[in-house]
């Protein structure tokens, strides 16, 4: 028997939707209790200097298991 555990990370897929990953959780026998905006950077070469910018923004759930 697989054990779960009690909190678990849930993150929003390239291609879901937000509700898409919630039903995800609910599957898994998960309640959403905190949700977390994460920038993923990436470096880009201005006027010859490195800058490193916000691609894009990974959300990320953390979910309770259902008793």
């Amino acid at each position: 028997m697989e054990k779960k555990l009690k909190k678990k990370k849930f993150v929003v897929e390239t291609g879901e939707t937000i509700s898409q990953c919630l039903d995800r959780m609910a599957l898994e026998g998960y309640t959403p209790v905190r949700r977390m905006e994460e920038p993923v950077f990436h470096e880009v070469k201005l006027d010859g200097k490195l800058e490193t910018v916000v691609k894009e923004q990974k959300i990320v759930f953390e979910g309770k298991l259902n008793d």
